[in-house]
């Protein structure tokens, strides 16, 4: 199932793996790295720890967002361990434009069968041409994400959480 609706995206698949191990994938650095394609992270899986995540510039403009990549950060205001995370205050920040935001990101999962059904929100307030654009790029991005994170878990691997909550990469 898959839904946008210009400010929100919505969308949901099944992975065939523990419910933890789906969570964990989210603040593993190792495991960010192949997945989301992120090349630092800090993440405190816990209420009020950071979650920042960046990729590398790309070598290509988007006519209305300027050049990609950048930081995407919010703060955790829910954790429950293999069931859901919640993050507020998140803002992306682009390599070289103002920032987009603020917007909340929730992601939760569920037993279904043998594995886990995820499903990925993302949400804001801004009607803006700019938050228009990031939108529809983001719900290519998170498709495409979301589709290598199931490759990645299926062929086996397992990610963790950091000791303490917390993890750094980079």
């Amino acid at each position: 199932m898959s839904e946008s609706d210009g400010l929100h995206f919505d969308h949901a698949i099944s992975i065939t793996a523990a419910p933890t191990q789906v969570l964990s994938a989210f603040f593993d650095s190792g495991a960010l790295a192949v997945w989301w394609n992120v090349s630092r992270s800090v993440t405190a899986p816990r209420p009020l720890g950071i979650y920042a995540v960046e990729w590398d510039t790309t070598p290509f403009q988007d006519d209305l967002l300027g050049t990609l990549g950048g930081v995407f950060y919010g703060t955790v205001m829910e954790f429950r361990h293999g069931r859901e995370f919640f993050l507020a205050d998140a803002y992306w920040l682009p390599p070289a434009s103002d920032p987009i935001g603020p917007m909340a990101l929730e992601v939760t999962c569920r037993v279904e069968g043998a594995g886990t059904r995820l499903q990925v929100r993302q949400r804001g307030a801004d009607e803006s041409a700019r938050w228009k654009r990031y939108n529809k790029l983001i719900e290519a991005g998170w498709k495409d994400s979301l589709v290598a994170l199931k490759q990645y878990l299926e062929k086996g691997a397992e990610p963790r959480l950091p000791p303490r909550g917390i993890t750094t990469r980079g």
